[in-house]
Order: structure tokens, then sequence, then C-alpha cells
């Protein structure tokens, strides 16, 4: 009898590998044959999403087919990240274009080459933010907010323009009851003409991504210090910064501040989380809907309750022309500026770091790790 069971089980394990090998032998070559080459990192990601999809696989496989050679790593990117949800019903238009106008916005607008391609990839490409609606709106903001960005100096004086600029064109405001539901999309919230927090978040991001600024979703569940929750933004001038959506003000200087620094690292509904359209193995605790679990999430609590100021520099008299400084941070960006003598950044306390300086050819030139104490003002860190 029991040598009977395991030579069915041997047999069903046969099967099992006779079906799934040639499917991952196609996976290796590419998926689904489709006659490109894709990352090893992401090709077995890709292929999940395509296998996902359902009725809607051919989407994903025309969208790889037609996006142009030198993009093809952005729509991958989309393809082996996306949920679920969007791997069977986006259409291959709809993600095209998505990837062809952020192109078009990091060729045209004066800072898309200094942006690092993680950055890029993670914080400008994407067409989503949480889970609100999935509606096309990156080609009519390019057209509505292009202008705006090449009239300014730097990706933060944009983004400080387009928060008020963006909502006063659309005729937008804030309203906590009147907006039809929290996660709208922009589209939504232009119609409707009021929005919560989080609404008129995911519309500012949106805006700031279509000129080429990566910017990304930020929040807590709740409050430590009073009731409720709250959503904003964070934009990348070379190091992320905080806002409030349609909020006039300057970035890092906003009413929410002192109840941030408040948030409790240990406790799931108490921390600061900012959405990552990659996959990070975290999930952002949305309230108005806690079931979801595909919104992935990276934990910034410290960059709120322990900021610090962070003095990285060389000995004096060293030339730096054309070199950019790095900063890792659990090994994702979290800084990348023009290095001089000295730069300043704001860091979390009571974390590390590692510090790379390229020169202007791109090559590493001197790499650092470090940690900032917990407590104190801050730090100087000498690279050399």
């Amino acid at each position: 009898m029991l040598r009977s069971r395991m030579i069915e089980v041997v047999v069903c394990l046969g099967m099992i590998l006779a079906t799934a090998l040639p499917a991952l032998a196609q996976g290796r070559r590419g998926g689904f044959d489709l006659g490109i080459e894709l990352p090893d990192e992401q090709r077995f990601a890709v292929f999940a999403s395509i296998r996902n999809a359902g009725d809607n696989r051919e989407e994903l496989i025309k969208a790889l087919k037609e996006t142009p050679e030198a993009q093809r790593a952005a729509m991958v990117f989309l393809i082996a990240n996306m949920p679920e949800r969007d791997a069977t019903t986006l259409s291959a238009a709809f993600l095209l274009d998505h990837v062809k106008y952020a192109y078009k916005a990091r060729e045209e607008s004066p800072w898309g080459k200094t942006i690092p391609e993680e950055i890029f990839l993670n914080y400008v490409l994407p067409y989503a933010n949480i889970n609100e609606k999935r509606d096309p709106w990156r080609e009519e903001f390019y057209e509505a907010f292009m202008p705006i960005a090449l009239e300014s100096k730097s990706m933060a004086e944009t983004a400080v323009r387009l928060n008020t600029d963006a909502f006063d064109m659309y005729n937008v405001k804030y309203h906590a009851t009147q907006r039809p539901k929290p996660d709208q999309s922009p589209k939504e919230t232009i119609e409707a003409g009021f929005a919560s927090c989080t609404g008129l978040s995911v519309m500012l991001i949106d805006a700031c991504r279509a000129v080429g600024i990566p910017a990304r979703f930020v929040g807590t569940p709740r409050w430590t210090s009073v009731p409720g929750n709250h959503s904003w933004v964070e934009v990348w001038d070379g190091q992320w910064r905080f806002i409030g959506a349609c909020e006039a003000g300057k970035l890092d200087q906003t009413w929410f501040y002192e109840r941030a620094a408040q948030a409790d690292p240990d406790a799931l509904m108490h921390r600061i989380y900012a959405a990552s359209f990659e996959d990070t193995g975290m999930w952002f605790p949305l309230i108005w809907d806690l079931k979801i679990r595909y919104v992935n999430a990276v934990d910034v609590t410290p960059f709120y309750t322990h900021r610090k100021t962070v003095k990285l520099s060389t000995p004096a008299g060293e030339t730096n022309g054309g070199a950019w400084v790095t900063v890792r941070h659990r090994g994702k960006i979290v800084a990348h500026v023009p290095w001089t003598s000295e730069v300043e950044l704001t860091l979390a306390g009571g974390e590390s770091y590692t510090a790379t300086v390229t020169d202007a050819a791109g090559q590493a030139v001197a790499e650092k790790s470090f940690a900032v104490a917990a407590e104190g003002d801050g730090a100087v860190v000498a690279l050399r």
C-alpha cells in the first residue's frame, strides 16, 4: 500500500515537472515566446504577471513588444511590479502611453538627466500611487504643466508652483465630506471639484510625475497625538522633501510636521509610510480599506521622528567639478546631489548609510559607510 502510494506521488511530481519546466524555460527565454530579452532579475516577475493576466495576457505581451528598445526597461519594470488587478485590466495602449510620456518629460525637463534610473522607474514612471482608479492622465498633465516646469529653476520650485497652479487650473479644492470618496483618481477629483488630503496628494504627485519630477504618496494610518489619519506628498529635489497637497508654502514647512515627528515606529498603524510601485515586501495600511495589501511601502518613520542635518565633506582644495554624491539607506537611494567640498543633507538619525562619490565620467572615486546618531544635532562625515 505504502509503495503504491509513493509511486503515485512520484508520477504526480513527474507530471507537474513535465508541465512546469517548459513554461519556466519559456520564461527564461523571455516569456511566452516574446522574442525579446528580459533582465534575469525581473524575468520571472514579468512571466508571473503575464500568466496572471488571464484574458488580458496579449495586452501585456503587446506592450512589451511595441515598447521602443531604449524604453523597454521601463515597461519591464511596470509589468514586473504591477498588482494583479492591473495585469488583468490594463491595455497595451494605456501602458505604452505612460512610458512614452514619462520619457518625453525626462528628456525635455531641465533636470531629467540628473535623476537616477532607480528613482525614475519607481517614482516618475508609474501610472498609479495607491488603489485609485487607473485613469489616463499623463498626456493631459504633461501638456498642462510642462510650461510651468520650463519656466521654473528647479524641481523644488516647480513642485511648489504646481501645488497651487494645478489645483487652481482645474478648480479643485479640499473638502473632507463633499468629496465622493477618499481614494480618488485625478479624473475623479477634477470631476467632483473636491478631494480629501488623499485625493489631493494623488493629483499633485501625478502632476509632478507628468513633468519628470519624482514624487510619492506618504502618510500615516493614525496619528499618535490626535485622532485621524493624514496623507501628503514627498517630492524629489536631490533628496526627499515633504509638502501638503493643495497647501501654499515651502517644502519641509507644513502644519503636520510636529504631529509626524511623534509617530511610533513600533506600532503598525502609527508609522509613516511612503508608497512604492516596486515590490518592497511591506504593504501600506490604507485606512479606508485595510483589506488591500497590494500597495507596496517603505517605512520612512525615522525621517520624520529623527530628522538630522548631515554634512558630507572632503579636505579643502579638492576639485569635485562634475562629480556627484549618492547616499543609500537600506540599499535604496535617499540622496543624489552635485558634489562640492561640503554637501548638506537631511537624513534620519539612528540609521546607517553608504555614500558614494562618482566623477564626471561616472566612475566611483570614494565610498564610505557611516551612521548618524539618533540623538544630538547632526553629524559631519569626511568622505576622504
